[in-house]
């Protein structure tokens, strides 16, 4: 009976502590699967962060993706489209996120690379085409230079007013195309071709216009006070400036309308101030062609259009070479007002006007005396006064003089031949020579005889002389047979001057008797309606 209790108390023993042991694993089992459950639901947190995450780099992967399909499809196109076209746009980024992000900065430097690249790419091309057409416009211009003295040299060998009547219009067709050829040379880089001396500006005017068809329509008002001229090195440049702004006066007013040019001195210079009544232009052609006519930016061919129009181009170039100023703005009479400037220090001077007169072609120059005085500011010159003089209608064929204290006097009785060298008188030290405007000599009937024209002369001094009878419009027949006589006036002229320089004497010449069989005196007297004019097409004086 003892021996029960004892394997009891055992296995109570025994039991309480695999019960013990038990509890402490079942604990340690709840605090495992507790920890369990923590991480599991930790893990299950990160996975799904690492989810998000995933499809936040998925998403930006594809805006990132995006934002460079949009660089290469549209940004960069506006980039080369905004390189020729400065006011084309270029968008931004697709995605404004990315605005100040590592992204857009490393698309910035693709942009800018590409800029740089393209701007490289075409001033080298650029510098090649305008080499190339540098050369060919040269060589051109040389020939059509050529082609223009082998015209002039025809027109003074062939009498047929036919031929001298087409060789005129090839003449004008050749100069035509030499203005483009030239302005093309400048904008590529070229000179312009031509020395010419010392010129009066208004000649320089004169001979623009000439230039261009339309030029009967230019309407010059000369209020020069000095006979101002341009130095050599500048007379073509000037007139190739004037002529292109000139053109773009006539092509872009109607055919009827005229063009107002005035020639203005002023204290510093002379200006040359030309208006139309054209289209006019909007406020970002005004500043397109400031731009161009500033001369201060490089200019691309590709930038002159398609054809290319180099007027604008040309006058920059020439103005940045030569120190011209132009500008343009609206016009008073409702077209485009295009002002150059010329400065007075390095590109005026004063020119004799009795060693080189102005061309009868040219403006008349204001008369002094209507004008102040106001002293001279060419270079070299020191500055005078000049008192208004009284004007007075000298009689015609009289030579006349202005002096310091009687004004204008009548130095040649009208008795005296014209043709005496010794009855011109001499100014004195102190008068100022001034140019005259040439007067119509008395009205001859051509188709008379000398006895009948005789006293009409001799009456011309105690009569005024009687104004011409208004003869009817030349036909083309009238007007080549005029043209034929001056050419073979003219040839008999150099012939006898070179006849005359081989013996050293002067030739007397003495008026044909009437029905002479001289074929100049028969050409003469077969027009009826022929005039004494000089060969630049004005009255002999």
């Amino acid at each position: 009976m003892t021996e029960i209790p004892v394997a009891l108390t055992v296995i109570l023993s025994v039991g309480t502590a695999a019960a013990v042991a038990l509890a402490l694993l079942l604990a340690r089992s709840a605090r495992e699967a507790k920890r369990l459950r923590q991480r599991s639901a930790a893990t299950e947190k990160d996975l799904q962060e690492a989810l998000r995450q995933q499809a936040a780099l998925a998403q930006r992967a594809q805006a990132t993706e995006a934002e460079v399909r949009h660089l290469a499809g549209a940004r960069v196109p506006d980039l080369t489209a905004a390189l020729a076209h400065p006011n084309v746009p270029v968008r931004g980024l697709l995605d404004p996120a990315f605005r100040g992000t590592e992204l857009d900065r490393a698309l910035t430097t693709v942009l800018e690379q590409v800029s740089d690249a393209v701007t490289k790419e075409r001033l080298r091309v650029d510098g090649a085409a305008q080499a190339a057409m540098r050369g060919a416009t040269t060589t051109i211009q040389a020939l059509l230079y050529q082609l223009q003295t082998r015209l002039q040299t025809m027109q003074e060998r062939y009498d047929d007013p036919f031929v001298a009547e087409d060789l005129l219009a090839a003449d004008f067709l050749n100069e035509q195309a030499l203005r483009r050829i030239q302005s093309t040379a400048i904008v590529c880089g070229a000179w312009p071709g031509l020395t010419r001396q010392n010129s009066h500006l208004g000649d320089i005017v004169v001979g623009a216009m000439s230039r261009l068809s339309g030029y009967e329509r230019v309407q010059v008002t000369n209020q020069l006070r000095d006979p101002v001229g341009v130095v050599a090195r500048a007379v073509e440049p000037a007139a190739v400036v004037l002529t292109e702004l000139l053109a773009n006066a006539l092509h872009y007013s109607h055919p009827e309308l005229p063009v107002a040019v005035t020639i203005q001195q002023g204290n510093r210079g002379a200006s040359v101030i030309i208006d139309d009544a054209g289209v006019g232009m909007h406020a970002e052609e005004v500043e397109r062609a400031q731009r161009l006519m500033g001369g201060q930016d490089n200019v691309l061919l590709t930038e002159l259009g398609d054809p290319p129009r180099t007027g604008f181009a040309t006058v920059g170039q020439l103005a940045r070479q030569y120190g011209f100023t132009t500008s343009v703005e609206a016009s008073p009479y409702g077209g485009v007002r295009a002002i150059v400037h010329i400065p007075g220090e390095p590109l005026l001077t004063l020119l004799d006007e009795e060693e080189q007169p102005m061309s009868p072609m040219a403006p008349v120059p204001r008369s002094t005396a209507s004008a102040a005085a106001v002293p001279s500011t060419m270079p070299g010159h020191a500055a005078t006064q000049r008192p208004p003089q009284p004007r007075s209608e000298p009689a015609r064929n009289d030579t006349v003089h202005l002096g310091t204290g009687a004004g204008r006097t009548a130095e040649r009785p009208r008795s005296e031949p014209a043709g005496d060298p010794q009855a011109q008188p001499q100014p004195a030290e102190e008068e100022l020579p001034r140019r005259r405007r040439r007067r119509p000599g008395p009205y001859v009937d051509l188709g008379t005889s000398g006895e009948a024209a005789a006293p009409a002369q001799g009456a011309d001094s105690a009569a005024p002389t009687a104004e011409p009878p208004q003869t009817p419009a030349a036909s083309p027949e009238e007007s080549a047979q005029r043209w034929a006589a001056f050419q073979r006036g003219t040839n008999s002229g150099r012939a006898a001057v070179d006849e005359a320089t081989e013996t050293g004497t002067l030739p007397r010449v003495t008026p044909a008797a009437p029905g002479s069989d001289t074929d100049h005196g028969n050409a003469v007297a077969d027009d009826q309606h022929a005039d004494f004019r000089s060969a630049e097409g004005n009255p002999q004086a």
